[in-house]
């Protein structure tokens, strides 16, 4: 099989030739930077700054070289503008605070704090106040939360709908352009297009808008959904409509090569279990995922991405009543996400993308050895009768160890090599 087949097998959990891999597709399947310069190294391949493609978890671009050494199936397709609010365009050198050089976006924009912290500017425009922070020996930007007072008696659906509106004439030559690319290079293409996530808290503090207006503070988000459950459905309700329209007009203009769409990055568990019940996610966030997933379904050959942390087991099923096709990045360490019981469970119904191994312990910390026989055990689980795409549990992390990644991916080379 060629890398667009062995996944078109695992989405339609039939057996591929072998297991599929995937590292760097979406901004919840990649790797660090530093990480990514450490791998081109090993391999060889040749030494320049790695381009920033996510800059709020610095996640580093794996390219063709890199994707050949891997043996990764997939290539992604991303926004033209980043979460902090400037493109992946102008590349500009910039020295991090761990001392690698690498290339970000050239809207990029930061301010040194006197402790050594780093802050970004939304839009790249330092003239108004900072929305992500990388502290102070840190590897990644947290968001800075800009929370306006609140008036219950003035609140206003839109908003927090500003940030969802019919896309521009350069967004749409930007996905056209960017998926013709990702056509030519022959591997799976899997698209993020945006503006369908409902409550994702990584973009509900707008950390790419100037002055974000609304619910925008964490905490009172996820009050909101129990306490402002009209204001929600309101707002879930516009992004919907302009996510349906923006669809269609992506649909239009693109070619028919993509495989999957990530269209949702919300995060229902928690480490210990669900963080709202099944009857909550019934009435609050279903309808929605519904009309997007039955769009999708009707008018496209796309298979929708869903990504949720946490022990989500209770919502595997509802999941997939709501037009859900994939789950990432399937997080054995929480509570109820045993993996062989996910497979015996929901795995006719789901594809597991993810899984492969726990980036919270067993990869960073664990020995090679260890880091090993998770991979064969997770992929004796997974990978038969399909349904199953190699990735780690979420991205991987800075600081891991190289020997690590690589006992990683050999694991998942050597397991292909005994089918």
């Amino acid at each position: 099989m060629d890398h667009r087949q062995r996944i078109s097998a695992a989405l339609a959990h039939r057996q591929p030739d072998r297991v599929p891999i995937d590292f760097g597709s979406t901004a919840v399947t990649g790797i660090h930077v530093s990480v990514v310069a450490g791998l081109r190294e090993h391999y060889g391949l040749e030494k320049h700054p790695v381009r920033v493609i996510e800059p709020y978890q610095m996640l580093g671009e794996i390219e063709p070289d890199l994707m050949e050494a891997m043996g990764i199936d997939t290539v992604g397709v991303l926004p033209r503008i980043t979460i902090l609010g400037f493109a992946n365009t102008d590349w500009k050198p910039w020295s991090t605070p761990w001392g690698q050089e690498v290339l970000m976006g050239g809207g990029f924009t930061c301010t040194t704090g006197a402790d050594g912290s780093i802050y970004s500017h939304p839009d790249g425009d330092a003239t108004v106040p900072p929305s992500a922070h990388l502290p102070a020996g840190g590897y990644f930007f947290d968001t800075v939360i800009r929370q306006q007072p609140i008036d219950e008696d003035q609140l206003d659906p839109a908003d927090n709908c500003e940030e969802f509106a019919d896309l521009a004439q350069q967004d749409l030559d930007h996905f056209q352009q960017s998926v013709a690319a990702a056509a030519a290079t022959g591997r799976a293409v899997i698209a993020t297009f945006g503006g369908t996530a409902l409550g994702d808290i990584a973009l509900v503090p707008g950390p790419f808008m100037r002055d974000p207006r609304g619910i925008r503070d964490i905490q009172e988000w996820y009050i909101s959904t129990s306490t402002r459950q009209e204001l929600v459905h309101a707002i879930y309700e516009h992004q919907t409509q302009v996510a349906l329209r923006n669809l269609r007009r992506i649909h239009d203009i693109i070619e028919p090569v993509v495989q999957a769409v990530f269209t949702c990055g919300t995060d229902f568990g928690t480490q210990r279990g669900p963080f709202c019940s099944t009857s909550a996610f019934a009435s609050l966030w279903a309808p929605y995922y519904r009309r997007i997933n039955e769009w999708i379904h009707t008018n496209t050959s796309w298979k929708v991405f869903k990504h949720s942390c946490g022990g989500v087991r209770p919502f595997l099923h509802p999941f997939a009543d709501s037009g859900m096709d994939i789950l990432n990045p399937v997080q054995c360490s929480a509570t109820g996400m045993d993996a062989a019981q996910l497979k015996q469970e929901i795995g006719d119904r789901l594809v597991f993308w993810g899984g492969g191994v726990d980036t919270q312990q067993v990869l960073p910390f664990g020995t090679p050895a260890q880091v090993r026989e998770q991979v064969l055990s997770r992929c004796e689980i997974f990978a038969p009768r399909g349904g199953f795409v190699f990735n780690a549990i979420h991205n991987v992390q800075a600081c891991t160890p190289i020997a690590n990644v690589l006992a990683m991916i050999n694991a998942v080379h050597h397991f292909n090599g005994r089918r």
